[in-house]
C-alpha cells in the first residue's frame, strides 16, 4: 500500500489486490459498503496518519475510488474543511472520522458488471479460465450474461454466490482483462434498454466450451442484434 500526500487536506492511496489478500478481504467486499470494507478503511486512515501525518479525526472526508485495469485501486481522500477553520491544518480530536463518500461509491449489490474493451479481451479471459483451472467460474453467479454496448462488451453477473470457494481468485483473474463497472444496478438498466444482449445466460460456460474447442469465436456483427442461448 502506497501513500502520497498531495497537500494538507488531500492524499492518494494506492491499493493492490495483494494488499486486500493480506487484509483477508475480497474485491467485492472492498468495493461495497460492507462492515469489512468500513473497518479496513478506518485501518487505512490510521496508517495514513502514522506514515504521512494525514489526520482525519473529527473531520468530514470525501472519498473517490478508481479501479485500474492492472487490478490496482486509487483512493483519493479529501478533508472537507469548513470555511471558518480552513486555516487550520490539523484536526486534534480522537473521535472516529465521519466519512462522506462521493456519488460514485459502490453500493452493496448482488449484481456485478465488468467491461471488456474488445471482444478479443473477453475471449482471452475465457481462455485464461481454462488454462488456470477455473472452469467452474460459472458458479460465481446464478446468471451470467454478455452484452455489447458502445463498442464495448459487458459481462453481467446476477445474484453473486458468496459461497463460491474460488471467489477471490475469480476477482483477481477478471481484473486482468476487464474493469469493474461502478453502480452496477443503475448501469444494468442502461444495458437492458440500449445494449445488445449477445448471450442470454451461461455466458462463461458457453464461451469456455467454444474456446476449448476452437480457441476463439468471432465477434458479433456490428449493428446487428444477435443472441446465443
Amino acid at each position: 500500500m502506497k501513500f502520497e500526500k498531495l497537500n494538507e487536506n488531500k492524499i492518494k492511496i494506492f491499493v493492490s489486490m495483494k494488499d486486500l489478500e493480506d487484509k483477508d478481504i475480497s474485491f467485492h467486499d472492498f468495493m461495497s459498503n460492507s462492515i469489512e470494507s468500513q473497518d479496513l478503511f478506518l485501518d487505512i486512515l490510521e496508517e495514513a496518519e502514522e506514515k504521512i501525518g494525514f489526520k482525519t479525526s473529527n473531520c468530514k472526508i470525501r472519498v473517490e475510488a478508481f479501479v485500474m485495469t492492472d487490478k490496482d485501486f486509487i483512493l483519493t481522500i479529501t478533508k472537507v474543511v469548513p470555511d471558518s477553520i480552513k486555516k487550520q491544518t490539523n484536526c486534534i480530536s480522537k473521535k472516529k472520522p465521519k466519512v462522506r463518500k462521493k456519488v460514485n461509491k459502490i453500493e452493496t449489490s448482488t449484481n456485478l458488471i465488468y467491461k471488456f474493451n474488445t471482444f478479443d479481451d473477453y475471449c482471452s479471459y475465457t481462455e485464461y479460465l481454462i488454462c488456470n483451472n477455473l472452469t467452474d467460474a460459472c458458479k460465481v453467479a446464478k446468471s451470467i450474461q454478455l452484452y455489447s454496448y458502445n463498442n464495448f462488451y459487458f459481462l453481467v453477473f446476477r445474484n453473486i454466490n458468496n459461497n463460491y470457494n474460488k471467489l477471490s481468485t475469480f476477482y483477481t483473474a477478471i481484473t486482468e482483462f476487464g474493469s469493474y463497472v461502478l453502480n452496477p444496478n443503475l448501469f444494468l438498466h442502461k444495458l437492458t434498454e440500449f445494449g445488445t444482449l449477445f448471450v442470454k445466460n451461461n455466458a462463461l460456460n458457453k464461451a469456455m466450451n467454444i474456446a476449448f474447442s476452437s480457441c476463439r469465436f468471432e465477434s458479433p456483427t456490428n449493428g446487428r442484434k444477435s443472441e446465443r442461448q
